[in-house]
């Protein structure tokens, strides 16, 4: 029970009757707002893709998907998407999307290795998004452009609870932090990535950190990324490597830094060579989904996750992700979370 966080004085605003209707509330306009921000139209995804293709998203290499056999195809062993990272890429290319549109889908995934706590689930649900871009468009500013839209739908989603519901006050700062991952290393050099992240989240609200998976000058990644999506070796204007992030925010009920999104320029052909050789995974470069890159039958593309259960708990001020969504903890977890106000649902 020590990944159990009990809030300070935690007392829910909101009823379970108005906690569901706060989030369609706000999965709804959310939606909504993002599409027209990032002009994406919305497309049907799959919950399960075919093993072997070097579709499903890695994550940090170490999690393992839920397999399973279909009967009527002899067999063939299927997994449940850990995201749709490279699904949608693809998709791009089949729905022959123009440069500067893109797509967006509910994604929902189960990643059993979780460890399950106040902001981990078995069960994910986000929006995924992806948009086609230009190779000129392979820059640090365009990938800007595109965290300033979100974290003004973030803005705007915020600002509509506020009118629901007058107990939740807006706190989100008017403008998102940029700062690379090295120069978090530099500032705060005797701490833990999570606590360079708690430090810079506390003092400016809600920050985006550049350049995840590569590593710093310390020999390691400030945190996990698989080599085959987004691109984290290249080098950006200002000379640091790295042309994707986090948005992390300030959770005030959990003091705590909140992922809330990744997103980021994904890989070309040539990005994704050098990540697979600085992996040691140069053996991916023969799977379906690679092949197809090599071959330059996908557009250059940007997109990331944005957690959709996250976005309800941050914004109806919740102490616990399973006062929003549904899924399977431990019995002392409910009884503790249910002794200390969170009702698990």
């Amino acid at each position: 029970m020590s990944k159990l966080t009990l809030p300070k004085d935690y007392k829910p605003l909101l009823s379970l009757q108005q906690t569901e209707q706060g989030i369609k509330s706000i999965k709804d306009f959310f939606q909504q707002s993002l599409a027209s921000q990032l002009r994406l139209r919305r497309v049907t995804a799959p919950l399960f893709v075919k093993s072997g293709l070097g579709i499903n998203d890695d994550l940090n290499g170490i999690e393992r998907p839920v397999r399973f056999a279909i009967g009527d195809m002899n067999d063939t062993q299927a997994e449940i998407v850990h995201s749709l990272a490279k699904w949608k890429r693809m998709t791009l290319a089949e729905y022959n999307i123009p440069r500067g549109y893109g797509i967006y889908t509910d994604m929902n995934a189960i990643r059993p290795d979780e460890e399950l706590d106040n902001l981990h689930s078995l069960y994910v649900d986000q929006w995924d998004w992806e948009a086609v871009m230009g190779h000129s468009e392979r820059t640090l500013a365009y990938l800007k452009s595109k965290v300033d839209g979100i974290y003004n739908v973030l803005l705007q989603t915020e600002y509509m609870v506020y009118e629901q519901y007058h107990d939740i006050t807006p706190i989100l700062p008017e403008k998102i932090t940029y700062i690379h991952s090295q120069e978090l290393l530099d500032r705060y050099p005797g701490l833990s990535p999570k606590e360079r992240e708690n430090e810079i989240t506390r003092k400016y609200g809600a920050v985006f950190v550049i350049g995840i998976g590569g590593a710093l000058s310390d020999g390691k990644p400030h945190d996990g990324r698989a080599p085959d999506y987004d691109d984290w070796s290249s080098e950006a204007e200002d000379g640091r490597k790295g042309l994707n992030g986090d948005i992390l925010l300030w959770n005030p009920v959990l003091e705590t830094a909140f992922e809330i999104s990744s997103m980021g320029i994904r890989v070309d052909a040539e990005a994704l060579h050098r990540q697979l050789e600085i992996s040691g995974q140069q053996h991916r470069a023969g799977l379906y989904f690679h092949r197809r890159l090599a071959a330059g039958e996908l557009p250059q593309s940007i997109g990331g996750g944005i957690g959709q259960s996250r976005l309800c708990m941050f914004l109806l001020r919740k102490g616990h992700i399973g006062e929003i969504q549904s899924s399977i903890w431990p019995d002392d977890m409910r009884q503790q979370c249910k002794a200390h106000g969170m009702q698990l649902i």
